[in-house]
């Protein structure tokens, strides 16, 4: 099945294969569009598209933004604290009333795990899930996707790390759900109490010692620590933290000589990645930023129903 059947995108984890494979080789013309001196092409004109963010982000939000405007998209950003939500607006009221203004897509994110699915099931809208809770967040899986892609010239069968904070992580749910499509052997490194309980049935290995984990990856995804996690006694100091896990080049020389490393934004220096690290040639961090567009443009070309012709421009 290939993804322009889909009406929505919720997660990577219903994707198959062919459908991830399909959406990551139509963000390649569409990062050379990014790459151009005229960013436009007028495939989607006419078509509006409405961020719904519940959560602040700015990467994000502006990543959506701009990858309707090079489609030539009408994109409206909803701004929920000043919005009629502060009112008590319901949320189904929310959605009703963007659906009769004309909107085409709705691109919402949560604090809430399964509002998009919630969302999904009471609009005609098409729904693309940018986060949602602790559940997922697949435009993130698949521009860190693309990015490994893009450098190993495949994502079959690489041995990938993700440190840190996975008993929070949507972006490393969304991982692991489309890394192991292609055979990669998934590993997740992080304190105990930051490990989701059973993390082993989603099929990947679990290591409480970075040093051990990163023994001979492919890839490292480094997960922001959020600081609120520290207030609420899940693990002691930030300085502990970084002791036991930030990725020093140390570390890094465990893994393979040619590994990545990747970090969905914004960093901690010094916490969970060192600027020596997140600035050294393995890095691919700035260069995912632009993958997003890329990736979140071909999303949107494909669920909206542009012509080939015109992604040539």
């Amino acid at each position: 099945m290939s993804f322009e059947h889909h009406k929505d995108l919720l997660g990577l984890k219903d994707l198959g294969k062919e459908e991830i494979t399909t959406i990551l080789d139509v963000a390649v013309p569409m990062k050379d569009i990014i790459k151009r001196d005229i960013k436009k092409v007028p495939t989607l004109r006419g078509k509006v598209v409405v961020t719904l963010f519940y959560e602040p982000s700015t990467r994000t939000r502006t990543s959506f933004e701009l990858a309707g405007k090079y489609l030539s998209a009408d994109t409206v950003n909803l701004a929920v604290n000043t919005s009629s939500v502060q009112k008590g607006e319901s949320l189904r009221d929310t959605i009703k009333t963007i659906e009769v203004m004309g909107a085409d897509m709705v691109v919402i994110r949560h604090s809430m795990s399964g509002v998009p699915h919630y969302v999904s099931r009471n609009t005609s809208m098409r729904v693309i899930n940018a986060g949602d809770g602790v559940h997922e967040h697949p435009t993130q899986g698949l521009l860190d996707m693309y990015s490994i892609r893009e450098k190993k010239g495949t994502l079959e069968g690489l041995k990938v790390a993700i440190v840190g904070d996975i008993l929070h992580s949507r972006v490393a749910r969304s991982n692991i759900f489309g890394l192991q499509k292609f055979g990669c052997e998934v590993r997740v490194i992080g304190p105990s109490t930051l490990m989701p309980p059973g993390v082993e049935k989603l099929g990947v290995k679990k290591y409480f010692n970075i040093e051990e984990g990163l023994e001979g990856v492919d890839v490292i995804n480094v997960l922001r620590i959020q600081r609120e996690r520290q207030k609420k006694g899940l693990f002691p100091t930030l300085e502990e933290y970084a002791n036991l896990y930030c990725l020093t080049r140390e570390r890094v020389s465990r893994a393979r000589p040619d590994v990545l490393v990747l970090h969905p934004g914004p960093m901690n220096r010094g916490v969970e990645i060192s600027s020596e690290v997140a600035d050294s040639v393995t890095s691919i961090i700035n260069e995912q930023v632009t993958n997003g567009v890329a990736v979140r443009m071909a999303l949107l070309y494909l669920m909206m129903g542009g012509s080939r012709d015109e992604i040539a421009g």
